[in-house]
């Protein structure tokens, strides 16, 4: 039987009962259809994977005994933000959800002049929500115990005028450099513009920001495919998949 693995907010330990509510208790038990003696792993994003006991499932509430703290995969050395300009529909939840499996370290959304996204304070903040749960379900499946974080959209102006931010590149198709040949610290920033990618004028302002255009190779990508593979260029050369 296939052990089911499930983000909590719970603070886990061996030998402590958990009660799971609401949206996952009913996930768990109305569409996992797990029973009282299944095992299933739990995860708070402390790094471990926890084995608890189903104790008793019920329509609302699952009571579940925690019975063992086991390590996770282990994250990847190498940080990466990926400062993704915000795209259109299940495009953003794609990059989130491939960078995510990918071992990203931290998503920034942005806001830039072909943005075809705009939002006001509210749609904003559920969007938020939606991200971080597109982030959550990828670390689900692909084993992280650590869950990426997911930053409130800043525009460009904003983000590259933060401090101390370290190595930064953008994905610029034509660039002299290729993505293969930079050498990595210990982290990096990958910034990825929207459909129609960012304006000259944009990537002129990023330039005198010590913002390092690099590029993916002769083909032009679509901005849901762009991050993914930088940040999978990137892992390679860090050694993140030997």
């Amino acid at each position: 039987m296939r052990i089911h693995r499930v983000h909590t907010h719970h603070s886990l330990q061996p030998d402590c009962e958990v009660i799971i509510r609401d949206k996952q208790a009913h996930y768990l038990t109305r569409v996992l259809r797990v029973v009282a003696g299944q095992r299933v792993l739990l995860f708070n994003g402390d790094g471990y994977d926890y084995v608890a006991e189903v104790l008793r499932p019920g329509k609302k509430e699952l009571y579940l005994e925690v019975v063992s703290r086991l390590p996770a995969v282990k994250e990847p050395e190498l940080e990466i933000m990926v400062v993704q300009a915000i795209s259109k529909g299940d495009r953003m939840d794609q990059t989130l959800q491939k960078c995510t499996e990918l071992g990203v370290t931290v998503f920034q959304p942005l806001f830039s002049g072909r943005v075809e996204v705009r939002l006001k304070a509210e749609k904003l903040a559920s969007r938020l929500e939606h991200w971080r749960a597109v982030v959550t379900s990828a670390c689900e499946q692909s084993g992280r115990a650590v869950v990426p974080a997911v930053l409130a959209p800043l525009s460009l102006a904003e983000w590259i005028n933060m401090p101390g931010q370290g190595q930064r590149l953008v994905l610029a198709p034509g660039a002299g450099m290729p993505l293969s040949r930079v050498q990595f610290g210990h982290s990096l920033q990958l910034a990825v513009g929207p459909e129609g990618g960012f304006s000259e004028i944009e990537l002129g302002l990023m330039k005198s920001h010590e913002v390092r255009p690099v590029s993916l190779g002769p083909r032009i990508l679509r901005t849901e495919t762009a991050a993914p593979a930088g940040v999978a260029v990137i892992q390679a050369l860090a050694g993140d998949f030997s």
